[in-house]
């Protein structure tokens, strides 16, 4: 079974000079998390710079990014799906809000100053805080991670199509190959 898995694998296709060089995708640490069925929001304005990736650590007791910092033009902070305010306040040295989307699925923002409190619902969209001035990038950016049933997963896939390309034999007809 185990054989037959690598055999399964994604490929990536790359075209060289001297032909079509075919490798195996690399296997994560952990499984690839699913974004939930409703597609989530940014919670910054448009689409924001990812200034900072997910970085998830081998082991969980480990250094590692738990989430992703996002380039802000503004400090509005607001909810990326449904959901009810869980916590807001000070962890360590720093305003932190996180809200509780069901499913397992928790979002949390920092360093952000909440606008609501514990147990208010929320909307998609819908303002919630403000980053504050307490410095964590070199510029204006807020650090969004998600956990899904207590572990921290990468938060872009919620808001965006992340997989990797996959470059595909041209299509032919009857009449020849594709131009």
């Amino acid at each position: 079974m185990a054989s037959l898995k690598k055999l399964l694998r994604p490929l990536t296709i790359a075209v060289t000079a001297s032909g079509v060089l075919l490798t195996p995708v690399p296997e994560s640490p952990m499984p690839a998390s699913p974004a939930p069925a409703v597609a989530w929001k940014w919670p910054l304005s448009g689409t924001p710079p990812v200034l900072r990736h997910f970085d998830r650590p081998p082991e969980r007791w480990m250094a590692g990014h738990r989430g992703v910092d996002l380039g802000a033009v503004d400090g509005t902070v607001r909810s990326p799906a449904d959901g009810v305010v869980v916590f807001a306040g000070t962890v360590v040295d720093r305003p932190v809000l996180t809200i509780d989307h069901g499913d397992g699925l928790l979002s949390s923002f920092e360093p952000v100053t909440a606008s609501l409190g514990k147990g208010e619902a929320v909307r998609a969209g819908q303002a919630v805080g403000h980053i504050s001035t307490e410095p964590h990038c070199p510029g204006l950016c807020v650090h969004w991670g998600v956990r899904r049933n207590g572990e921290y997963v990468n938060p872009l896939p919620f808001v965006s199509d992340r997989r990797p390309s996959v470059l595909l034999p041209p299509v032919t007809s009857r009449e020849g190959p594709a131009r």
